[in-house]
């Protein structure tokens, strides 16, 4: 899956902004690595929202045991990889029905996250038990909201095109390719948004801090989350 977004709705992390500066290498702009992520998986489908936004996706290697799935409600775009342990008891949480899969049950719970304030964030996506990866554009408010499994177990990455487009992908060849070291790995655990930036839901009191990468790293950071002290 590919999801690219215009820094008119999203600002990249400054982590990646200095490691693209700091090692410069060839980069390629949004429509390019979107090209190129189309002639390599030609059976995806995909979709421009107003040259905002640029939505890809393919089952092409996909997991059996982490399916990818998309939906789009009410102008709510989300794309999502893996699968839910406790989908049942989330169903009743969230009034759905029983047929209802994963990418239906987060963007309802996004959706309560959104209008149902001051829900926390934390607590919406630490009852997600499971492995996944999901990324979501509200076009209503030209929101982006990410996030990842607390261990990982679906990697997810994110980098800068050349024309300054944050991208996000499970496919960090095509990544790489157009974002040269403005490059990381999606840090488990954690969410990104266009109003808050990266943080950590696993641990929301604990900062999010970005290591350098060497310069033969294929990634141009790593971003940890600072230790929990023992009075969070």
């Amino acid at each position: 899956m590919l999801a690219i977004f215009s820094n008119a709705i999203i600002r990249a992390p400054e982590e990646l902004i200095h490691a693209g500066i700091r090692t410069p290498t060839p980069k390629k702009p949004a429509l390019d690595l979107l090209h190129a992520f189309l002639t390599t998986f030609p059976s995806s489908v995909y979709m421009s929202i107003n040259s905002l936004a640029y939505i890809s996706y393919t089952h092409d290697s996909e997991s059996s045991l982490h399916p990818r799935l998309f939906a789009v409600k009410d102008e709510i775009f989300c794309m999502f990889e893996g699968s839910l342990e406790n989908l049942t008891s989330l169903r009743q949480q969230y009034g759905l029905g029983k047929k209802e899969n994963e990418v239906v049950l987060v963007m309802e719970a996004y959706r309560a996250l959104r209008d149902r304030a001051p829900y926390p964030t934390s607590s919406m996506l630490g009852h997600l038990s499971g492995g996944f990866s999901f990324i979501i554009f509200d076009k209503t408010t030209s929101t982006v909201f990410v996030a990842s499994d607390q261990d990982g177990r679906v990697p997810l990455f994110l980098g800068i095109t050349s024309d300054g487009y944050l991208a996000f992908s499970n496919d960090s060849e095509r990544l790489r390719g157009a974002c040269g070291k403005s490059l990381a790995s999606f840090p488990s655990g954690c969410f990104f948004s266009s109003s808050t930036g990266l943080k950590s839901y696993e641990h929301p009191k604990n900062k999010i801090t970005a290591v350098p990468a060497m310069e033969e790293d294929v990634l141009g950071a790593t971003f940890k989350i600072e230790r929990p002290n023992a009075n969070c």
